[in-house]
């Protein structure tokens, strides 16, 4: 039996980072690399191509950092618990 591939969806995800990333807040997943037991991915800013940072694709797990889609600012900020008139 073939081993079972470790995040098969990876690759064209869209991802949304809680905090500013080199300006940006959405990126897309260009490349994957496998590296022994770890997964990268390559992520690449939506508005800005030239963008782009390779994060362990576990981080993308962690809703602290990274929230699954392109999501708006007040969505970032309801995940995080806060509210617009704070």
């Amino acid at each position: 039996m073939a081993n079972k591939q470790k995040y098969p969806h990876l690759l064209g995800s869209k991802w949304t980072a809680q905090e500013n990333t080199f300006g940006w807040r959405h990126f897309q997943v260009t490349t994957r690399k496998n590296q022994g037991a770890w997964v990268f991915a390559e992520l690449v800013a939506s508005c800005d191509p030239t963008v782009r940072v390779w994060v362990n694709a576990k981080l993308l797990g962690d809703r602290q950092l990274w929230l699954p889609g392109w999501r708006s600012l007040e969505e970032i900020q309801a995940s995080q618990g806060e509210t617009l008139l704070e």
